[in-house]
């Protein structure tokens, strides 16, 4: 092995700026270009939008203002102001901020003194304004680096401080705000703060009854087997009911802060949901069955939370709580008493969750002969085909337990027939891209019960491969990809599949991992430059930038694809379409619409809303006739 030199002039000392531009992940978790709601542009609008919401929790300043245009974050608060002499210095010197100090602020989320530094280093443009008492100090900001230091001066606003940032486009290649993102996050801060009003371009969020308000807005269109629980206590609030879909879904925070990975509280509320349950029935029910269909909503406050990483979405605290309690007990005896005692008092709610409970116990007793038998199978084909093509992460022996951080890197493409399968196996990282093969189509399992999930061997395999059968806490992928053809039958099997995910495994979506591909549907190209096109308007542009002949060719399936091109695909350029379960979605109706019988509604629907491009369509028809699809079309720019 070459001798390597260790000596002083290896090491280094960055100033704050530079180590968070070079270790963005270790501030903001992942960059992404906004296509998935924990993507780094909502973390930063996050970190300053705790400040202002800090401020509320003490007291001061009702209203926040957020607006969004052409990529340029605004918010505005009406708290105290920074103090004029340290506005600088809050924005740009690393762990200085004014919670240290401060028992009002022990349950706060933003203890570290990073937030908003890391929003000023990783933005673009990144202006402060603070205003107190008829005067005001602004300053801005470029990467970092001060551009603008004028000195305070006299101004009538209101008080209150104002950021403005335009998040770095090298760092977030390509990137957009997604409106409905962001609305989940303003509507968590109104629940979690009732009597707050947030204005989003225009749009007011406020909430009168907290978590209350939230289950009743996520469920606006579920069938509920008895009205919303809602409990309140010191420092900790939760709503729960019971639906009638599949899985379990959970709202959890902590401080304020939308605890997306779940983390130690939601655990022990889970548990504490259990043994609640159990003792008020006098009853040992199978914990599937209690959790079952459960809908709640669970929120925290706690001293000096632990979070698992500084983007603070899986707690990891456990022995801190108020009282000096573990949290484990703090939880659990406030479910014992308050849960317990609403039973108590409403005797009918009581009567119609134990039935939910025993629906639940009937339901899986009678598909335990048959999900024994298809488990088994599973657990056979697992060993001889060769559907699932496993990344390392999960097949090195080595590895006795996958981390989380690489849990979060993984990705299972779910695409049709073999040669598509083959195209994306060449070109995938087999570090942390798995490939699973479908063959042929996927059963249309609307309004089916989930024993067709053990029946049909696809499915099951597919259930299997994904390790959802019992929910997510063992999900194998962080992200499920639906990689299927942009034709007819490719959109159907896309269909289907969505369907399937949907009906038996909606929580999959509600917490989004499930995503579609999208592929490049033309190459544009010279003797010098290719161009990958994803539209009609895209294919356009490519050949008006090309200066004289193009070659133009029309994929038709993902098999046509060369493995070499498909790396340019699926690696960091990746394209992808998260699937979106909104709040007020109700799946059955979705599901009915789309996939039940042809109703007039959706005839209607089709008629109305069919456009046809005649000459893409006469130029497709061309090919096909003269037997030319995978012929390439030269054209002049």
């Amino acid at each position: 092995m070459a001798q390597v030199n260790y000596t002083e002039d290896n090491i280094r000392s960055l100033d704050w700026k530079e180590h968070i531009r070079l270790r963005p992940g270790m501030y903001i978790g992942k960059l992404g270009d906004g296509s998935t709601p924990d993507d780094g542009i909502y973390v930063l609008l996050k970190e300053v939008l705790d400040n202002c919401i800090d401020e509320h929790v003490m007291g001061f300043g009702k209203v926040i203002e957020v607006s969004i245009k052409e990529g340029m974050a605004t918010v505005r608060d009406y708290g105290r102001g920074i103090p004029l002499g340290k506005v600088v210095d809050c924005v740009s010197k690393i762990n200085t901020g004014g919670k240290y100090d401060s028992k009002a602020f022990k349950k706060s989320v933003g203890l570290n003194g990073v937030g908003t530094k890391a929003v000023n280093a990783l933005s673009d443009y990144f202006k402060v304004q603070a205003f107190r008492e008829g005067k005001t100090k602004v300053a801005e900001f470029e990467r970092g680096v001060i551009t603008s230091d004028p000195k305070q001066k006299k101004d009538k606003g209101e008080n209150g401080t104002l950021i403005e940032f335009k998040p770095d486009a090298s760092i977030f290649k390509k990137y957009k705000y997604r409106p409905e993102f962001i609305e989940t996050q303003l509507w968590n801060y109104a629940y979690l703060n009732s009597g707050l009003k947030l204005v989003f371009n225009g749009k007011t969020f406020y909430s009168k009854n907290g978590l209350l308000d939230l289950l009743e807005k996520q469920t606006a269109k579920e069938t509920l087997r008895y009205p919303i629980i809602h409990l309140q206590g010191e420092d900790i609030e939760v709503a729960i009911s019971h639906g009638n879909q599949y899985g379990e879904m959970y709202y959890s925070f902590v401080n304020g802060q939308n605890t997306t990975q779940g983390g130690t509280h939601l655990n022990f509320f889970k548990e504490a949901i259990v043994e609640t349950i159990r003792t008020h029935f006098n009853k040992s029910y199978d914990v599937k069955d209690i959790r079952a269909s459960v809908i709640a909503a669970v929120s925290v406050r706690v001293e000096e939370p632990v979070f698992e990483s500084q983007t603070k979405t899986k707690l990891g605290s456990t022995e801190i709580a108020p009282g000096g309690k573990t949290l484990r007990s703090f939880i659990g005896e406030f479910m014992k008493t308050y849960l317990d005692n609403f039973l108590h008092k409403n005797p009918e709610v009581a009567k119609e969750l134990e039935a939910r409970i025993k629906q639940s116990e009937r339901e899986r007793k009678e598909i335990a002969g048959i999900k024994k038998l298809a488990n088994q199978r599973a657990k056979k084909a697992a060993v001889h085909n060769k559907k699932l093509r496993d990344c390392r992460f999960h097949f090195n022996d080595k590895r006795k337990k996958i981390s989380e951080e690489d849990k979060l890197a993984t990705t299972v493409f779910i695409t049709e027939g073999d040669s598509a399968s083959g195209s994306i196996t060449k070109a995938r990282d087999v570090e942390k891209q798995a490939v699973f093969s479908l063959r042929g189509k996927p059963l249309n399992c609307f309004g089916m019960t989930k024993k067709v999930v053990y029946q049909n061997e696809e499915l099951n395999l597919l259930q299997h491969a994904l390790q959802i059968e019992d929910g997510l806490d063992d999900l194998r992928y962080n992200r499920v990809v639906i990689a299927t053809d942009a034709d007819v039958d490719g959109m159907h099997i896309r269909l289907l599949l969505l369907t399937f995910f949907l009906q038996f495994f909606p929580d999959l979506v509600r917490y989004g991992h499930l995503y579609i591909l999208e592929t490049p549907l033309f190459r544009v190209r010279d003797k010098k430059k290719t161009f990958y096109c994803y539209s009609e308007k895209e294919k356009q542009d490519a050949i008006g930038k090309l200066r004289g002949k193009a070659e133009v060719t029309r994929f038709k399936g993902l098999g046509e694809i060369s493995p070499n091109e498909f790396a340019d695909f699926i690696g960091e350029d990746i394209r992808l379409e998260p699937v979106l379960l909104m709040g007020d979605t109700d799946i059955k109706d979705l599901l009915s619409y789309y996939m039940g019988k042809n109703t007039p509604m959706r005839q209607k629907f089709i008629i109305e809303n069919l456009r046809i491009e005649k000459e893409e369509i006469d130029s497709e028809l061309e090919r096909e006739v003269m037997g030319m699809e995978e012929t390439p079309e030269v054209v002049e720019a």
